[in-house]
């Protein structure tokens, strides 16, 4: 088994609208382990540090000013396979384009409010988790039904 880990965050339009408790919820049952959680107030230059890669794009000061209008739940889940689990679960960044079941085709309402962000590869959950997280706030625990999640 090869776990890895991923950075999520929940977007102001989710935590406004509540989708908390449904969003965690999905990533628990699926059976990945939540190692660090916080809600914050993004800044301006985390805002740009962490979309940095679409600076000299036309939306980009509009990304910036999103992420940072409002609470931000940023979160790291561990597990086999998990960055590229999470990213089927989210589903597309376009809400019209993501398939039912997936956190975005069921509750997002457009490209612009997408409810949740999720790294795209091993390199950028190393980097946005390193952003958002102090070595400090990631915690290793084992769950009490490790035992019968490991393969046999």
């Amino acid at each position: 088994m090869v776990v890895e880990r991923t950075f999520l965050a929940i977007k102001p339009d989710g935590v406004q609208r509540g989708l908390i408790g449904e969003i965690l919820g999905r990533f628990e049952r699926k059976g990945f382990k939540l190692v660090a959680l916080k809600q914050l107030i993004p800044s301006k230059e985390l805002a740009e540090k962490h979309y940095g890669v679409h600076k000299e794009r036309p939306f980009f000061g509009g990304l910036v000013d999103f992420i940072t209008s409002g609470p931000v739940v940023a979160m790291v889940w561990e597990g086999d396979g998990v960055i590229a689990s999470a990213r089927n679960m989210i589903g597309a960044t376009k809400p019209l384009e993501a398939l039912p079941g997936t956190i975005r085709g069921d509750l997002a309402i457009n490209i612009g409010r997408n409810v949740i962000h999720g790294s795209d590869g091993e390199e950028t959950a190393k980097f946005e988790i390193s952003l958002w997280f102090t070595l400090d706030e990631l915690n290793d625990w084992n769950p009490s039904d490790q035992i019968w999640r490991v393969e046999q």
